[in-house]
């Protein structure tokens, strides 16, 4: 059977200028394209949705009418409305009382499921997202009975000692605190797998060497482990922020009779809950988007000081 013989192949031919010019731009414009569909969503979702209220906060805006032009006087009736800083102490208030417990108690739950020897480590680690991934009006329910007049959990405690009822709902400190225990209880665990996380990133042969030196646990806590979780201690602290201030489910549905203001005097009305009161209650638009605007500036004051204080006590310390 006779062999057929192949011609060797012809060297491959040196690629044309055009064919270099077209993969260099390839090589170029290849980055942009994978992150180019990023930024298409956050521009129609994110950045023109800001810009438009905006642009309707300087309106008299109505919806199925014309829309009159007003300049800056819903800034100027805004700042003159009690309903508006009502609001905001509401709001500033329900973000301390749940915002710095909510972050010691997740320090120490994670310095303690750092070092603590548990038998089912990944099981308690695990059931800390349980409250996160909890519905947050199944969430309102419960802790409405156990913060109800007649019949919770608390005001039973508190007929055992002899004290009067309490009524949570329709007082403001009460409603406040009901509402800052419902953030803490759902947040408090999604913070501590953040600072667990971060402890489990830092050498054990540190502690060992810091208790040979004779430090005791409560300075190896001190000298150890914040400095060492300083940046996601910054982390929580700006995105704690963000979120408190922008609290908006928990007081709507605390109050059943009056969930647009959060009870008859507004004990609990927080600035979201304003803004979706004039904006789609009352279909004013126009004064809604300026309250908008001003809870946008604040949240970010507020986070920009946490950061520049947080970045500055970090230089202070180093």
């Amino acid at each position: 059977m006779a062999s057929t013989l192949t011609a060797p192949r012809a060297p491959a031919a040196p690629p044309t200028a055009r064919r270099r010019v077209r993969e260099s731009v390839g090589e170029r414009v290849a980055p942009y394209a994978y992150i180019a569909p990023f930024f298409l969503i956050f521009t129609v979702f994110g950045l023109f949705p800001l810009l438009f209220t905006f642009y309707v906060a300087l309106f008299d805006w109505n919806p199925v009418g014309a829309h009159t032009f007003v300049g800056l006087d819903n800034f100027v009736r805004l700042f003159h409305d009690t309903r508006f800083w009502n609001a905001v102490q509401n709001t500033i208030s329900i973000w301390v009382l749940s915002t710095v417990p909510q972050l010691l108690i997740a320090l120490g739950l994670a310095h303690l499921l750092n070092h603590a020897r548990l038998r089912l480590p990944t099981l308690f680690r695990m059931s800390m997202l349980v409250p996160y991934i909890t519905s947050v009006a199944a969430t309102t329910i419960v802790f409405a009975q156990l913060f109800d007049r007649d019949y919770g959990l608390l005001n039973w405690l508190l007929h055992l000692v002899g004290a009067g009822p309490i009524d949570f709902v329709q007082s403001t400190w009460g409603s406040q605190l009901m509402i800052a225990t419902m953030v803490i209880w759902r947040w408090t665990g999604y913070t501590t797998l953040l600072y667990l996380a971060s402890l489990q990133a830092i050498s054990r042969d540190i502690y060992e060497a810091a208790s040979v030196d004779g430090a005791g646990n409560w300075k190896q806590f001190r000298f150890i482990t914040i400095p060492s979780l300083r940046p996601v201690i910054v982390f929580t602290i700006v995105t704690s922020t963000i979120g408190g201030l922008q609290i908006f489910t928990e007081p709507l549905l605390v109050s059943r009779s009056a969930p647009l203001t959060c009870g008859p005097i507004r004990q609990c009305q927080t600035l979201t809950l304003f803004l979706f009161e004039q904006g789609f209650g009352q279909f004013k638009f126009g004064y809604g988007a300026a309250i908008g605007v001003t809870l946008f500036v604040l949240v970010v004051g507020f986070a920009l000081i946490n950061f520049l204080l947080s970045t500055r006590f970090r230089r202070e310390k180093s």
